[in-house]
């Protein structure tokens, strides 16, 4: 069995071939129990275990995470864990791949899925809220769906935003920190939100006609990064029904009555599948939420594996 680290990943994956990928998945289909999530009472902090495993006829994925809150402390990153990956005809273990590095790419990746159905065709201007881990993968992929040049970034702490705006800028992006979040959304064609909030920072009220807003953060019932006037504001699709229930944002609002389950209009397999419309006209506002999916983790791990070795 091979251990499959971030540079591997980093070398045999790029954005566009990615979604390709988890298109081809979401048509597809896969066989994608609940997801476990599992108290660790001997651990301090209220430390927890996920399991999510997904399979076809040809591959078996799980993905194994911890999540420590108390790592912050000792320097070290809260969430860790693998990807395991094995055989579908025979279960033999191919290969753990590094979970963090992997699961950045897919959400990015699926999120760039949803936006080549919802996002204006020549949308170029985006604002990413949030500045972590996930920030520069979402531009990144943002980019290799849409033509993506001017790209502001908000963060709640501003030096996180310069930080993240030089690295874009030397990546040939036309990069800016900025501090007026509702100006900067007030003039972007698309808005991807990764943060940890716990109180919605996007308003319903900045979106101009033809904006497409990205909710990929707000994993908990505690956290919002939008609205639900944002929610309301035009066609709302999912990355898969999970997120009726579970996370912040979408799962919130249901709850609280201030949204029915009627207003989502699909997921990404129906649109990847045609069964929903997308984007129908260029002043509409259209908006995305992702929890993740197991079936996103399997088909990025089942591209790593079968890229091409490198070249000596």
């Amino acid at each position: 069995m091979r251990w499959i680290g971030e540079g591997e990943i980093d070398a045999a994956l790029d954005h566009a071939r990615l979604a390709d990928a988890l298109a081809t998945a979401f048509r597809a289909g896969a066989t994608v129990p609940t997801r476990h999530h599992h108290p660790i009472e001997t651990a301090p902090d209220g430390a927890s275990l996920l399991l999510m495993p997904a399979w076809t006829a040809d591959y078996v994925g799980i993905k194994i995470l911890t999540l420590f809150p108390g790592n912050r402390a000792n320097g070290l990153d809260t969430i860790q864990g693998g990807v395991l990956l094995c055989g579908g005809r025979d279960g033999r273990p191919l290969a753990l791949l590094d979970g963090a590095r992997l699961t950045v790419w897919r959400t990015a990746a699926a999120s760039a899925l949803a936006a080549r159905h919802l996002a204006r065709p020549d949308a170029a201007r985006m604002v990413m809220v949030g500045a972590g881990a996930l920030a520069p993968y979402l531009v990144r992929a943002h980019a290799a769906a849409r033509p993506i040049r001017r790209v502001a970034v908000w963060n709640r702490r501003p030096e996180g935003a310069q930080r993240l705006a030089e690295t874009l800028a030397a990546e040939g992006f036309d990069a800016e920190p900025v501090t007026d979040l509702a100006a900067a959304v007030g003039q972007a064609d698309l808005v991807s939100c990764a943060t940890l909030s716990t109180e919605p920072l996007v308003r319903g009220e900045w979106l101009r006609p033809g904006t497409h807003l990205d909710l990929v953060g707000a994993f908990t019932p505690a956290m919002r990064e939008a609205d639900d006037a944002a929610l309301r504001r035009g066609p709302l699709y999912v990355d898969t029904p999970d997120a009726l229930k579970k996370g912040g944002d979408v799962a919130v609002a249901i709850a609280s009555g201030a949204l029915a389950p009627e207003a989502v209009t699909g997921d990404l397999a129906a649109l990847c599948r045609g069964e929903a419309p997308g984007r129908a006209s260029p002043d509409e506002i259209t908006v995305f939420k992702s929890v993740g999916a197991a079936i996103e983790d399997l088909a990025a791990a089942i591209a790593v594996w079968e890229s091409p070795a490198p070249s000596a």
